[in-house]
């Protein structure tokens, strides 16, 4: 059965640092991308990061681009996202999502499973 299960968010002051894992099991990372996503309270889910199922091709919003480093290690089914220099408007929800095509990049609405999610708070 498949399961995705965030961990490592928590409360950081602006400009820390912080690293989400992404367990994954029930399917295989070199089938599957890996995307993360955040929602903040009134706003909508925006997609983070993805890495597809090779590896090769990443991609970050551009708000996070030069912060944050998506990565994943197929043999422990575990992808992260290494979040650097966060800010403020970094506090979110941060989920995983899993995506059997490797063609959805950022699109939140078209993958197939989903975490439920890591809190993650910027503030002094």
């Amino acid at each position: 059965q498949w399961q995705l299960v965030e961990s490592g968010g928590g409360l950081v002051p602006p400009g820390g640092s912080l690293k989400l894992s992404c367990a994954v099991s029930g399917f295989n990372l070199n089938i599957y991308a890996i995307g993360w996503f955040r929602q903040a309270p009134g706003k909508e889910r925006e997609g983070v990061s993805y890495i597809d199922s090779s590896g090769v091709t990443i991609d970050y919003a551009d708000s996070v681009k030069g912060r944050f480093t998506i990565s994943k290690d197929v043999s422990k089914n575990m992808v992260y996202l290494q979040m650097n220099s966060l800010k403020p408007e970094d506090t979110a929800v941060y989920f995983c999502a899993a995506s059997y095509s490797d063609h959805n990049g950022l699109n939140g609405k078209e993958y197939d499973y989903w975490g439920r999610g890591t809190q993650v708070t910027v503030s002094s």
